[in-house]
């Protein structure tokens, strides 16, 4: 298990990670989210001494520096292209696999593992940075670790290639491993994570299962179609904490009503009620409620660029080019 207490971390007068304490158990894949910025990065690089902050982070009751040969019992990639560009891919893990007294044969057991056997011959600096995702990953199992600590391993990866890297972390982890891996991709961490860690500016905003989280920042709702809408709206609006909002052609989305209360409601006043579908709410709504106040790089839209009273000198037309 890990356990993580206390992490802080500051760069100057701006504090990159405050105070931030969770558990990773394992059995279970435990995402870590938050903006960009939010400190997930450094959060990773303090679990594993790379980073001089404060607090600690015991890996089944120890240190990360205190352990021997930490890559047979935590496997973690914080870089997608951490490896040496000349160095072929094989003799890259061959190179680690020997510092850490790990069979040399383990290196193409692990590359035949992630797909990458025809190139293990190859260079990595030719890469794509899905392929290189993959030997990172490959790089992170060279020890057959009990715990994974992953940043970011879907970026560059293709549909295929993510849903391959989901059901991989989620079958190590009902070997009882330990997962806790990053990621932008909402809706793939909806589908792999059972628990999250979730961070803003880098403070904990949640920490316990994913269901939890989806129920704690959104509000459930239930689509009712009746052809007396309007008059089901009166009804509903009736009751407290009720919100009712028409959709038109006999439609109403309903908050605040379990889809039960809602046809008792239509029942006691003698209106039909031709569907009534529960609206579940999205890890990405969640998301983006939780953490809007911490969002570090907000984006506007582009201004509109001003129109010259005057054509443009020679050589300064918006190009970039100046003559």
């Amino acid at each position: 298990m890990i356990t993580a207490r206390g992490l802080h971390k500051r760069y100057g007068d701006r504090v990159a990670v405050d105070a931030l304490s969770f558990e990773v158990r394992p059995g279970t894949v435990t995402g870590f989210l938050g903006p960009n910025g939010a400190g997930k990065s450094t959060t990773m690089r303090l679990m594993l001494g790379l980073d001089h902050g404060s607090g600690e982070t015991l890996f089944d009751g120890r240190r990360f520096d205190s352990i021997r040969h930490p890559m047979r019992e935590i496997g973690a990639v914080l870089e997608a292209k951490a490896f040496h560009p000349t160095r072929t891919a094989r003799n890259h893990l061959r190179m680690l696999a020997a510092g850490s007294g790990i069979p040399a044969s383990r290196a193409d057991e692990v590359l035949d593992f992630v797909g990458l056997s025809d190139v293990k011959g190859k260079q990595p600096r030719g890469f794509s940075l899905g392929m290189a995702q993959r030997l990172g990953l490959a790089q992170a199992l060279l020890g057959d670790p009990g715990t994974l600590i992953l940043d970011e391993p879907a970026n560059g990866l293709d549909p295929h290639g993510i849903h391959w890297l989901r059901d991989v972390l989620r079958s190590l982890a009902a070997e009882d491993r330990t997962i806790f891996v990053s990621s932008h991709l909402l809706s793939e961490m909806s589908l792999m994570a059972d628990q999250l860690v979730v961070i803003g500016r880098g403070k904990m905003i949640y920490n316990g299962d994913v269901d939890g989280f989806v129920r704690t920042f959104t509000r459930t709702s239930v689509l009712v179609r009746t052809p007396r809408a309007e008059r089901l709206a009166e009804v509903l609006r009736g009751i407290d904490h009720v919100t009712v909002d028409p959709l038109g052609d006999g439609a109403l989305r309903v908050a605040g009503a379990e889809a039960a209360a809602i046809g008792e409601a239509a029942h006691r006043a003698g209106l039909v009620v031709h569907e009534l579908t529960p609206q579940t709410a999205s890890l990405e709504a969640a998301f983006m409620t939780a953490t809007g106040a911490s969002e570090e790089y907000v984006a506007h839209g582009p201004a509109a660029a001003p129109v010259p009273s005057e054509p443009l000198p020679t050589g300064h037309d918006g190009s970039g080019g100046v003559a």
